[in-house]
């Protein structure tokens, strides 16, 4: 099982790096970056439900990391590095702030609370006009470096970016943190009577998830040169939330999984608005009734079903 682990893996890594080479279109190395970006967002909110909480503010969190970047390069004329590390620190040291109070709410208290942070949060961004520009949003966001105007250059930059977050998303829960983590949602009450310091690990967690999909929000914002308040509403934080559901909450390829269906799936059927809606609506009650696993278990299964 190892070893079909580690094929599947460098075959994945071929196609990744192979594809923009061949298929040389705009179009669909649009859509590839945004995929590589979601996987971000999406591995780290399952950081957070990891722990047995189900955020529904995820998005704040990723505006404050757009926004961080976004100022930082224009009105201050920072260089994209220095600005991208800040646009994970902010969001990181809200986290950090915040988790103390918040992780100690359990159940739907945590999430009617996170759900109120990602609104205010929202409703500043709107309504401080002489910083964030309003609704409006801010413009002209400059890309990394000029090389980087290309797609296809841009897609690959993702993929390395993507690659590393990932990556620290599945050392932390590969590792003893990670025990930890599943061992405080199956019990958070005999963990603590374990030893477990159970709210300094999910503070813990929460930052680095938060910090995580603060950098996605850098790297969107100079992918498409853009921000403003309505892209960071609470669909944003639902469709996070999806990506994991569809995709199976059982491991961290679920997230990843249902980001890539559920972030090319709207591209692809742009002019179909309505239609988008309803496969979303169908996809999520067929995950939900047949196939709580989601996405994975169904792989899981035919896999299975084709055994000897």
């Amino acid at each position: 099982m190892a070893r079909l682990r580690w094929v599947l893996l460098g075959l994945l890594g071929v196609v990744l790096l192979g594809w923009p080479l061949v298929v040389n279109e705009p179009f669909l190395a649009h859509i590839g970056t945004l995929v590589l970006l979601y996987c971000i967002g999406a591995a780290s909110l399952h950081l957070i439900l990891r722990t047995g909480h189900l955020s529904l503010g995820h998005a704040a969190f990723l505006g404050l990391g757009g926004y961080t970047s976004a100022l930082l390069t224009t009105s201050l004329g920072w260089p994209f590095v220095p600005a991208f590390l800040a646009s994970g620190l902010v969001p990181a040291a809200v986290a950090a702030i915040v988790g103390p109070i918040l992780l100690r709410l359990r159940g739907v208290y945590f999430v009617l609370i996170t759900f109120t942070l990602g609104e205010v949060v929202r409703l500043v961004f709107n309504d401080w006009q002489s910083l964030t520009g309003g609704a409006d949003g801010i413009f002209r966001i400059p890309p990394p470096h000029p090389l980087l105007v290309d797609k296809r250059a841009y897609y690959y930059f993702a993929l390395a970016m993507a690659t590393v977050c990932v990556g620290i998303v599945a050392r932390i829960l590969s590792s003893q943190t990670g025990r930890y983590v599943d061992a405080i949602r199956e019990g958070e009450r005999l963990a603590q009577s374990s030893g477990v310091p159970v709210l300094r690990f999910k503070v813990m967690i929460f930052t680095i998830a938060c910090g995580l999909v603060g950098l996605q929000g850098s790297l969107l914002a100079h992918f498409i040169t853009f921000v403003a308040p309505g892209a960071y509403t609470f669909n944003e934080s639902l469709n996070l939330l999806v990506m994991n559901v569809i995709g199976g909450m059982g491991g961290l390829t679920g997230p990843l999984i249902g980001a890539a269906f559920l972030t090319a799936l709207p591209e692809f059927l742009r002019g179909w608005v309505e239609l988008q809606r309803l496969l979303y609506g169908v996809v999520l009650i067929v995950v939900m009734l047949f196939v709580p696993g989601g996405l994975m278990e169904v792989g899981r299964r035919m896999l299975t079903s084709h055994r000897p």
